[in-house]
């Protein structure tokens, strides 16, 4: 198995009822489960589902209610034990772990928060974070530590003797994730987490979630019925059918550009497309002159060339320095002057990869030139043009993040530079 994948899982069934191996033949005669269930008694929850999760990866897996999805979850650690199929955790099968390697693996492989908060209502917080690694034998000053350094990391610091009534739903909860992030596990499974929470709390929790993720770089398996959820958090996506089947694993942007069926197109129908789908959809590759190499000459045959009028310009390192129009190199030609960095203009824009179509339609308005689009460390990737921008965007469409201007961007090279030696 890929070294990079921490949990598989192949062809999984669940099926609750009297006798689950009566489906199986009519499983593969291709009935529904309302027809298995009339036949046999039995219902079908989880169907033939496959799937890899990659390490440090935010896995959502979604889907309406009754398609199988918190009986999926469940799976993962055996709380609910599947009918047939194999669970891989870092290449072993927990299927076949005897109660003692299940319970030492639950304790300190993985960790789970459910919807409802589940908190003692007797016990503090910091005795409710305690609580599972009390029941696991640990002693008091270890687990006392533990408790108070999860506590720290979901912001309730300050509450560690605050009773449960005593707190907001979204703080209830937030000690239900310390409590599941206090025996630091690898992966974290969380089952509808954030949906008993009010609008604003869940959006403010979400945005929590990620930014714990972006230090703690767990493996999460994420439940929710909730698309805008699902793009929002996670990495990949699967969605489950109403009969419990796999009917579309991949990417935000995959699932919205290309629905694998008409049941994954309604999901995705009255979704803002370019809230998601990000400036790499789009982009292009364009011509670069980089100096101190290439000259005013260079510069106006490239342009003359490739039929435009202005070119952008990087360094050696790929790093953006500006933008040269025809006219300009062309006068330095005529005055025999070959250094481009007197003509270049700065006041061009910037965009990242990942950064959403619809973050960019002022912007595209704002500039006769194409958008410069940049990674992370401030290398030139490509272009994307304004036609390309205003063509995705509808006009009804508001800019929802100011524009990152060249000048800005400049300033984080400088300072980036300056850390890294000068470099």
């Amino acid at each position: 198995m890929d070294e990079n994948v921490k949990i598989k899982v192949d062809n999984l069934y669940k099926i609750f009822g009297p006798n689950p191996k009566k489906a199986f033949p009519l499983i593969e005669k291709g009935l529904e489960r309302p027809e298995i269930l009339e036949k046999t008694g039995n219902v079908v929850a989880v169907r033939g589902v496959s799937f890899e999760i990659k390490k440090k990866e935010t896995f959502v897996i979604m889907g309406l209610s009754g398609s199988g999805k918190s009986t999926l979850i469940r799976c993962l650690n055996r709380l609910i034990d599947p009918t047939s199929g194999k669970i891989y955790i870092d290449g072993k099968n927990i299927l076949e772990m005897d109660r003692e390697e299940l319970r030492e693996s639950r304790r300190y492989m993985m960790s789970m928060v459910f919807q409802h908060f589940g908190l003692l209502p007797h016990r503090n917080v910091t005795n409710n974070v305690e609580f599972g690694l009390e029941i696991g034998g640990m002693e008091k000053e270890e687990r006392n530590k533990k408790a108070l350094d999860a506590i720290e990391l979901v912001g309730l610091k300050g509450y560690e003797k605050s009773m449960p009534d005593e707190l907001s739903g979204g703080m209830q909860q937030r000690v239900g994730l310390a409590r599941a992030l206090a025996n630091n596990p690898e992966i974290l499974l969380m089952d509808e987490a954030f949906s008993a929470l009010d609008p604003l709390i869940r959006n403010q929790m979400q945005d929590e979630l990620l930014e714990l993720q972006a230090k703690m770089h767990k493996t999460i398996v994420f439940i929710t019925h909730d698309l805008d959820e699902a793009l929002k958090l996670g990495d990949r996506i699967l969605i489950l059918g109403p009969d419990g089947t796999s009917r579309q694993l991949g990417t935000p942007e995959e699932i919205l550009s290309e629905p694998a069926d008409d049941y994954v197109a309604k999901f995705v129908e009255k979704v803002d497309k370019t809230k998601v789908i990000t400036v790499s959809s789009i982009m292009r590759k364009a011509p670069v002159m980089t100096i101190p190499k290439d000259g005013p000459g260079a510069a106006s045959r490239t342009m003359e060339k490739n039929g435009i009028s202005s070119i952008f310009v990087v360094d050696s390192d790929r790093y953006l320095k500006g933008m040269a129009r025809i006219d300009d190199t062309v006068k330095l030609q005529k005055k025999k002057e070959r250094d481009l960095e007197p003509i270049l203009i700065r006041d061009i824009y910037t965009a990242y990869e990942d950064t959403p179509i619809s973050d960019l339609l002022a912007t595209a308005l704002a500039t006769k030139y194409p958008i410069v689009v940049i990674d992370k460390d401030y290398r030139y990737k490509g272009i994307v043009d304004r036609a390309a921008i205003i063509n995705e965007v509808s006009d009804e469409t508001e800019d929802t993040e100011s524009p990152m201007h060249f000048s800005e961007m400049e300033e984080g090279i400088s300072n980036q530079e300056s850390d890294n030696g000068g470099k």
